[in-house]
């Protein structure tokens, strides 16, 4: 473990010696910025868009679940000093850095039903064993099951046959459908919606274990399923043609 403290906390705190002439002279806010990029959107990404978005508007279906899954990492830290509690609650900007987890996230839409899991890792062998799980223990009713999920290498077929042996993996593998993002498209996976949730409402502060961290994430995982927190998607193709179609070649 280490000391540090993120480039981000340093220049929120020192933002008016830094950049003193553009705070005051027009409002600047150079230590603030927004990441877009939205470049040209071929054939494949059209393809891909449509699909997703037609899969979205399908109707409630529990024999043909549609699951949205994606994967963060959260880095463990701790206060250098002890935070002073009040109305207000005063922490250091340093801190003292410990391992990195994985956090693996599913999401069922219109079930308003989520699954976590930290790990170690994710590696393939994480991915296999987490969509087994899901399979055997969330949805051992379902025909198939529709995963919605990025182009990350470990999250197609071989990981399971690296992972089981032949019948096991075409078990699995039978039960499911994978439907896959466009690349630089990961606006069209509800669950970084879900992951965003997430992050304000459990992640946004430091914990210092992994032990923590799974115990935080279950009790807002349980949470967030008694409640029965649906995703409604309203975005429609004919609103992806309006918004994108410059874009398209």
């Amino acid at each position: 473990m280490d000391t540090g403290s993120s480039q981000k906390e340093y220049e929120e705190k020192n933002r008016e010696i830094l950049y003193p002439s553009l705070a005051k002279k027009n409002g600047s806010k150079p230590w603030q910025q927004k990441m877009w990029c939205v470049g040209k959107l071929n054939a494949e990404y059209r393809e891909r868009m449509y699909a997703l978005i037609e899969l979205y508007h399908k109707p409630y279906n529990p024999k043909q679940p549609i699951v949205c899954f994606d994967e963060k990492s959260k880095q463990l830290l701790s206060g250098s000093r002890p935070a002073i509690e009040g109305k207000v609650k005063k922490v250091d900007y340093e801190y003292i850095r410990h391992s990195t987890s994985n956090i693996f996230l599913s999401v069922e839409p219109l079930a308003g039903k989520r699954k976590v899991k930290v790990t170690k890792t994710r590696k393939r062998l994480d991915f296999a064993h987490y969509i087994k799980d899901l399979i055997d223990e969330d949805y051992a009713e379902a025909d198939r099951i529709h995963i919605v999920l990025d182009n990350l290498n470990t999250h197609f077929a071989k990981s399971f046959y690296e992972t089981f042996d032949i019948k096991e993996a075409e078990r699995i593998l039978s039960k499911i459908q994978f439907h896959y993002t466009p690349k630089h498209a990961s606006w069209l996976n509800m669950a970084e919606i879900e992951i965003g949730i997430m992050d304000r409402q459990c992640l946004n502060r430091r914990i210092p274990s992994a032990k923590l961290l799974q115990s935080e994430i279950l009790a807002w995982q349980n949470n967030r399923n008694l409640a029965e927190a649906k995703i409604v998607w309203k975005f429609s193709r004919q609103d992806a043609d309006d918004k994108l179609s410059r874009h398209y070649t």
